[in-house]
């Protein structure tokens, strides 16, 4: 695939708030342009990595599955003729919206396809054939890790054209300029406590603390998703460690920022019991989820979304890894750091300056 061979353009948070201020028609054609010619060269690399899967993971049906709705959109995006008018445009904004809806499901049908290896593998070994432990799989998690990073690259490009079209004061495209994280944790904590008091009958409550007015250009929608995921696991753990019938010890949730800091810090603090550090790489894993067939088997012949507060995702172990690459696609990073027995603190850090550029793998 000749497109395969072409370097991918990196885009960085400033770059999209620059071009996309004082939205006009023919910024708009400029845009579609850009995209017309970057998302096949990059839909094109995803093939290629889906095609060199290591340990027979390219070949599970899923994965196959997601590889066909990587080549159907690489194939209508180079058949699209050049976008030379806002016609042209509205109509490519239409396909760039049916290949953003077409891909929806991609991380849940990865995590299916994953399930098939580890079933092959168990299948494999009960036959008496040698077969490897997910331990020795390490270069199967990298592999990953670019694939997912790649795509949320690949989903933000297109958020941020079709969203484009529909300016609001405030607003570029899907990036707030004035994101406030203590509103949008506000918003991930009422979302986690909700989901926490149906499953177990009970919530610890949040406490919010530091620079809770500060403002900063993000986008709200993966802050709510790293937040979201981290509350999520921090509520379980202090329910499961401590009960629903005895008190439930708050969770701590600072902002830190300052005029020269380099990075806008979050730090949510639980007492949950920890972690034991033996399992502290499981949390970064794909290949460790707790679903079994029938998690999967439920959802048969669907194309779930991704993301939100019913999303499929939420126990297959897929929350605390993604959470990191979206921190990591505008220059931050999520670490935890657990004392066992205790609690478990974690650090999700915002780049400050928007000028950090896309990791492509």
């Amino acid at each position: 695939m000749e497109y395969a061979s072409r370097p991918q353009t990196g885009v960085t948070l400033q770059q999209f708030l620059e071009f996309g201020s004082d939205i006009t028609p023919s910024k708009l054609i400029h845009s579609a342009k850009f995209l017309h010619r970057e998302l096949p060269i990059r839909f094109s690399h995803r093939v290629k990595d889906l095609d060199t899967l290591p340990y027979g993971l390219c070949q599970m049906p899923s994965v196959q599955l997601v590889k066909k709705w990587y080549v159907k959109s690489f194939e209508e995006l180079v058949a699209f003729p050049r976008v030379r008018t806002s016609e042209d445009e509205r109509a490519f904004a239409a396909l760039v919206e049916s290949v953003w809806e077409r891909h929806n499901g991609t991380l849940y049908t990865m995590a299916r396809g994953v399930h098939e290896l580890k079933t092959h593998m168990a299948a494999s070994r009960s036959a008496g054939k040698p077969s490897l432990s997910l331990s020795d799989m390490h270069d199967l998690h990298s592999f990953l890790d670019g694939f997912y990073l790649s795509r949320i690259g690949i989903r933000m490009l297109m958020s941020q054209h079709i969203a484009l079209h529909e300016q609001e004061h405030g607003w570029v495209g899907c990036i707030c300029e004035s994101t406030s994280p203590a509103e949008v944790a506000l918003a991930a904590v009422h979302t986690a406590r909700h989901m926490c008091i149906r499953h177990y009958g009970d919530a610890p409550e949040v406490e919010l603390h530091g620079h809770t007015d500060f403002v900063m250009p993000f986008v709200p929608s993966h802050l709510h998703h790293m937040l979201f995921e981290v509350l999520k696991n921090s509520m379980r753990a202090v329910v499961e460690f401590h009960g629903v019938d005895n008190p439930l010890p708050p969770i701590k949730l600072v902002v830190a920022d300052g005029d020269d800091n380099e990075d806008v810090s979050i730090k949510i603090s639980d007492e949950g019991g920890g972690i034991p550090r033996s399992a502290l790489p499981r949390i970064w894993s794909y290949m460790y989820t707790t679903a079994n067939d029938g998690a999967f088997v439920a959802l048969e012949g669907d194309t779930p979304m991704d993301f939100g507060g019913e999303s499929p995702l939420a126990g297959l172990g897929y929350g605390l890894p993604i959470s990191r690459l979206f921190a990591r696609y505008f220059g931050g990073d999520l670490q935890i750091i657990s004392m066992e027995g205790y609690g478990t603190d974690a650090y999700l850090h915002l780049k400050r300056v928007g000028d950090a550029s896309e990791p492509l793998p």
